[in-house]
């Protein structure tokens, strides 16, 4: 019997709305972008459409810039895994700037976070991401002034 080959296609990237980990739903896509302001509690990652995989495990790892905690160490990688749960599958890997240390403010943040899936012990899916602090310019020019 042939191995069935699954089929993996990024279907959204960029700025979402806040993930809610009780719920089945998945974020939504509010902006298309691998760029994001550095103000706290801005959602962003990817979302994958997995077919013909059902059962195979997902791992993931989002690398930061070097986050520093509250106790003033910086944040190893976040990773973690899941298994597929049916044929037709989709998946969200993201993060939130957050503000952990108050010395740093969100400039810990700041710089590229690298988020990657794989899957039988190859890279299926990996979105880069630069965080940048926000133009006060910009921002009031964005608003009409």
């Amino acid at each position: 019997m042939a191995k069935r080959t699954p089929v993996i296609q990024i279907t959204s990237y960029g700025i979402y709305t806040n993930w809610d980990a009780k719920s089945k739903d998945l974020p939504k896509i509010k902006e298309f972008t691998q760029e994001v302001i550095a103000e706290e509690g801005v959602e962003f990652g990817f979302t994958v459409n997995i077919k013909k995989a059902k059962g195979k495990l997902l791992e993931f790892c989002i690398y930061h810039p070097g986050i520093i905690n509250k106790k003033g160490k910086v944040l190893e990688p976040f990773d973690g895994e899941v298994y597929v749960r049916s044929d037709d599958w989709n998946f969200y890997l993201g993060d939130t700037v957050q503000l952990l240390c108050p010395i740093n403010g969100l400039e810990s943040n700041l710089g590229e976070w690298r988020m990657v899936m794989e899957m039988e012990g190859k890279t299926i899916a990996e979105k880069k991401f630069k965080v940048v602090a926000r133009d006060e310019g910009q921002f009031w020019k964005h608003r009409g002034f």
